[in-house]
């Protein structure tokens, strides 16, 4: 792994300041276009996994810390990238999946998570044990939270040096953004209070000491708090250094960490460059990818209901109506106002709460329809320049559905990696 994560607080001290795009996605296509850009960039990627998404029980893909190992390795053996390029890293590990369960049955049920992300090859671990369990108050204390952190790393550096495996590279802190973006229209946001950071430092670095952990705190790579950055369901907060100089001051007494920002999705290329500049050197990116994604797949199905007269009036996104109103757990609660609005944030939010669906069999029969559709044909130039302007992949050639969809998601990791090697 080189210097790919260790190096980042010395670059940023030495005036270089570089960062890393966190690719926090379990789609096979904003995989593979991750890796493709890794290869294209000749450059280490990070591919991250979340405790709801990814654990020993399956999480919501169905897939162990192993499995999703394997389900990227073999994407990326099929674009050519090596698997030494790739690091693996787990997105809040602790006992939130497990949250309405007694505090100790909760932090076992943590613990053997982490096992398995480390046993599994996972190398950046964000120790996450804030949350409050049965019981507990919603929000932990620093103590608290520090203590069961400084369990689970405990646990991760057993495995791995059980198993031979290089020791975890940590992250602390969980001042993050709602997870997918705030459900409401944001207006503003402040950043991490700066005491705040830096009590969180403070109180891991002795809690780790008191555990005898004191050499596992030195692989402490960076902390999660917030630069004043987030996404609601229609608008964007856009980084405003200006409001975060307290806060990135701090760093300046931590020579060996960096910051790591959540909810960077749909920032801009100065946004992004700015965050870098400043120490956050880790941009965590998910549903931004998706909601490119989605862009595509919409206007390729509008492209097709135009090319094709048996493919019908745009049945990919009926399909996908059908399905989210049919199973609508996974966005009631989050989406708000008349039927009619709730319809369009359904499709269209920035929260993009669409891409829990993609993998259901549904879903994956209209874009299968959709591929049948288009792969092979040629798209005439003016269609795409209505459907699909962002885009110029294969105008006035044959091409496959895939690529434009990857293409499409790469217009957002090509303006993360143009920020991050800033």
């Amino acid at each position: 792994m080189s210097s790919f994560l260790t190096g980042l607080a010395c670059d940023l001290r030495a005036g270089h300041p570089r960062g890393v795009t966190s690719v926090c996605s379990s789609h096979p296509i904003v995989i593979r276009a991750a890796l493709r850009r890794a290869v294209l960039d000749e450059s280490e990627v990070l591919i991250e996994a979340t405790c709801n998404q990814v654990n020993q029980f399956g999480g919501y893909t169905g897939m162990q810390p192993a499995d999703f190992v394997r389900f990227v390795l073999q994407i990326a053996d099929e674009e050519g990238l090596a698997p030494a390029r790739i690091v693996f890293g787990g997105d809040h590990l602790g006992p939130n999946p497990w949250k309405g369960d007694a505090p100790e049955a909760a932090m076992e049920k943590a613990e053997a998570m982490v096992e398995a992300y480390v046993a599994a090859g996972f190398r950046k671990i964000h120790l996450d044990a804030s949350m409050g369990c049965l019981g507990e108050p919603v929000a932990l204390d620093d103590e608290t939270t520090a203590g069961r952190a400084a369990r689970l790393a405990s646990r991760a550096d057993a495995v791995a040096r059980e198993k031979g495996l290089p020791l975890p590279l940590y992250i602390i802190g969980t001042e993050v953004p709602v997870p997918g973006g705030a459900d409401h229209a944001l207006s503003d946001l402040q950043p991490t209070a700066p005491e705040a950071a830096r009590h969180t430092i403070e109180v891991h670095r002795r809690i780790f000491a008191e555990h005898g952990l004191d050499g596992v705190f030195e692989r402490v790579l960076g902390v999660v708090v917030q630069p004043g950055v987030e996404f609601g369901s229609e608008n964007v907060i856009p980084y405003q250094p200006e409001k975060a100089i307290l806060l990135n001051a701090v760093l300046g007494e931590e020579p060996k960490l960096v910051f790591e920002a959540h909810s960077t999705d749909y920032q801009s290329q100065p946004a992004l460059t700015a965050l870098v500049r400043d120490g956050y050197a880790i941009l965590k990116v998910g549903p931004g990818l998706t909601f490119a994604l989605r862009e595509a797949l919409y206007g390729l199905d509008l492209v097709a209901s135009e090319l094709e007269p048996t493919y019908g009036d745009r049945p990919l996104r009926a399909a996908m109506e059908h399905l989210m109103l049919r199973e609508s757990k996974d966005w009631k609660g989050h989406y708000h106002g008349t039927d009619a609005e709730q319809a369009l944030q359904r499709h269209y939010s920035y929260s993009d709460r669409i891409r829990y669906y993609w993998n259901r069999p549904e879903a994956e029969a209209a874009v299968a329809r959709l591929r049948d559709a288009l792969d092979g044909r040629v798209i005439p130039e003016t269609l795409m320049r209505q459907f699909l302007p962002f885009l110029d992949v294969g105008l006035g050639q044959t091409g496959s559905v895939d690529d434009i969809l990857i293409a499409s998601v790469d217009r957002e990791l090509a303006t993360y990696a143009a920020a991050c090697r800033a």
